[in-house]
């Protein structure tokens, strides 16, 4: 959901809870256990799993390697399924063209960083900068927030959104229009 207005836009991010990352966490915990269920029956000498006969795996090293798949995988899934309910980069942007305040805020892992905020005043806007990097088959096209004398800061779009090139430059030029400051291009 998002708001705007004459005066204020409002963005909401989502973060690492979506349809991507919960199924790929359910593959990667099921697989995991299948390789770990795999590798016990070849150590025990029964079949735990009926699709695989024990004999055709012998413990030393193909069970030991699916053992060690499986515990890897399940440290992964661990850390998906973390991410997933500490929804780690959900967040907003919020610009307030009446305060002339820009506030952006993202949730991040566990600790005393858990809450990234910035604010800062528009006045400190110099540009929004966009950046085309060339891949082996893919464009991307990234925009950043200069900010005068200060730094630039990343403009970090909602991971659900595919969007084309394209589509992030118009993104990047209506931003650029409310906050009312010039495009570069790199």
């Amino acid at each position: 959901m998002n708001w705007r207005s004459e005066r204020i836009w409002i963005e909401l991010i989502t973060g690492s809870r979506n349809k991507i990352n919960f199924c790929w966490a359910l593959i990667l915990f099921f697989g995991s256990l299948g390789f770990i269920w795999v590798g016990t029956s070849s150590y025990l000498g029964r079949n735990l799993i009926s699709l695989f006969p024990y004999q055709q795996i012998k413990f030393f090293p193909q069970g030991i390697v699916m053992s060690l798949y499986g515990i890897a995988g399940l440290f992964l899934s661990y850390y998906l399924w973390c991410t997933i309910s500490w929804n780690v980069g959900s967040g907003y942007d919020r610009f307030d063209r009446k305060k002339g305040i820009v506030c952006i805020f993202r949730w991040g892992f566990p600790g005393k960083n858990r809450r990234i905020f910035f604010r800062f005043l528009m006045k400190d806007i110099q540009s929004i900068r966009i950046e085309v990097k060339e891949g082996l088959s893919t464009r991307r096209a990234l925009f950043y927030m200069e900010l005068r004398g200060q730094m630039e800061i990343p403009f970090l779009i909602r991971t659900d959104e595919n969007l084309t090139p394209r589509e992030i430059e118009q993104k990047a030029a209506e931003l650029a229009s409310f906050l009312r400051v010039p495009i570069e291009m790199n």
